[in-house]
């Protein structure tokens, strides 16, 4: 075993809030999917595995992958150009490529870790130029790269989630609060120069708006207009609703259920929270949501005792993923935000988003094991 690793207590509670949030996760999508055995199945091999390879990239020093973070970069594009040239279509987007044995995979969800890694040991190797407009421009043009090759699928949800992870990472890397500021100044300004021209009749003249995306985002400023566009929202909140305090308990078949009256689309995994309102109520939801804030804290505690900033980067990049996508994938449950596909960590289906999130739980553990005294 390595010296340099130290087992602490904190890193273990981090496997088991983990294992739980995925153990949960595979009791409600069951329920979500009307007991599809093939579904969980599939599901239970996929945690199976990520759990197996998150133990195995918990030994490997995440300063020698950080090392490789170049090829990791180049391994992104080349996952995402595949997508754009031979991805497998479904509903419009072509997120997939099916690769020989594995099967079908979305690079974009890898994408995640591997920016997070390439953004950790970049801001790293220029910590002492982070705030020099050079390192700033180089920065923000090879994050423009891979984000514009996800937007291409299209995928604007995921685009946003990278967008979050980048900005996130290059504020906690040192960059000065003025420039912070000026960049927030200019987002505000752009998302109300998007509203505007929406409440105006005038979106045609935002061009990288495809038209379903368009109409989500009418449904939600307008949805009585749009009522057909709100509909998958309006029965969300229906469900949640319904719910009440205690829920109706798992696998219910009552005939006014979500599932039951197939209200829903997609209900096992962008709207997996509404099942988990519905049937676990109040108590249950927030129970789910006090486990993702103790998993973020955990992340971000590990990242703050990192003997170093590569270490501090990763954590701050996976927490912020973790963090903006769990609350994205409730937001859209609950007509917060517009309808955005988006699964919910360790419980949504999904193969390829279970075993990206395993791996930056492995390397967030190596992170763990190599803190400071």
């Amino acid at each position: 075993m390595n010296d340099k690793y130290v087992f602490k207590a904190h890193n273990l509670l981090l496997i088991a809030v983990v294992l739980l949030l995925n153990f949960l996760g595979i009791l409600i999508l069951r329920s979500a999917s009307n007991m599809d055995a093939a579904i969980v199945s599939k599901q239970i091999m996929g945690s199976v595995a990520g759990f197996i390879v998150c133990i195995v990239v918990m030994f490997l020093d995440y300063n020698k992958i950080a090392k490789h973070s170049r090829l990791i970069y180049a391994g992104t594009l080349i996952l995402l150009l595949a997508v754009i040239a031979l991805g497998a279509v479904h509903k419009g987007a072509g997120r997939w490529i099916v690769l020989p044995v594995i099967g079908q995979i979305q690079p974009a969800e890898f994408a995640k870790v591997g920016l997070v890694l390439f953004f950790a040991d970049f801001f790293n190797r220029n910590k002492e130029h982070i705030n020099e407009f050079r390192t700033i421009l180089t920065s923000v043009a090879l994050f423009a790269i891979p984000a514009f090759l996800v937007f291409a699928e299209p995928n604007l949800s995921t685009t946003l989630i990278l967008c979050f992870i980048f900005v996130m990472m290059i504020i906690t890397s040192g960059l000065d609060m003025r420039l912070v500021l000026g960049a927030l100044a200019i987002a505000a300004i752009a998302v109300a120069l998007i509203l505007f021209l929406f409440t105006t009749d005038k979106y045609h003249l935002i061009p990288f708006i495809k038209e379903y995306q368009r109409n989500r985002i009418l449904g939600f400023l307008f949805p009585e207009q749009y009522s057909d566009t709100f509909l998958q929202q309006k029965n969300s909140i229906m469900a949640i609703g319904s719910g009440g305090f205690f829920g109706k308990g798992l696998y219910n078949t009552d005939i006014s259920s979500v599932k039951a009256g197939n209200f829903l689309i997609e209900e096992d995994t962008d709207f997996i929270f509404a099942i988990i309102g519905e049937e676990l109520g109040f108590r249950g939801s927030m129970g789910i949501l006090f486990l993702y804030i103790l998993l973020i804290m955990l992340i971000l505690w590990i990242g703050l005792k990192s003997k170093n900033l590569t270490g501090s980067a990763i954590c701050v990049g996976v927490a912020a993923w973790l963090g903006f996508q769990t609350f994205t994938n409730v937001a859209v449950a609950t007509a917060i935000f517009p309808n955005t596909g988006v699964p919910l960590p360790f419980i949504s289906r999904g193969a390829s988003s279970l075993l990206s999130v395993y791996i930056a739980i492995g390397i967030i553990l190596n992170v763990g094991l190599q803190s400071k005294d």
